[in-house]
């Protein structure tokens, strides 16, 4: 498998790894996101390195290149996907 393919595997990443991702993209820390999802620190600290590990990241800043690059994580204008919005998704 190339290095392209095996960082492509987001289907391995769990609902709620990337829930993780969104808040790391988010710029909150550990102990915020944490707090946010009524978890412990040190469990946010595993979920981010089983992320780092399964997407060949090594760091926070690259995960957030690497989620933005494949469409994992949608910030205002700084990535292309487009997702519907309230209300869009019945065509109203």
């Amino acid at each position: 498998m190339s290095s392209i393919e095996s960082q492509n595997q987001g289907g391995t990443l769990s609902d709620r790894e990337l829930e993780v991702i969104e808040l790391v993209a988010a710029g909150l820390t550990n102990e915020k996101i944490a707090e946010k999802l009524a978890i412990s620190k040190r469990t946010v600290d595993n979920h981010i390195s089983n992320i780092l590990t399964k997407t060949a990241t090594d760091n926070r800043v690259a995960l957030v290149r690497w989620a933005l690059q494949w469409g994992k994580v949608c910030l205002n204008e700084v990535n292309c996907c487009t997702l519907p919005q309230r209300g869009e998704e019945s065509g109203a």
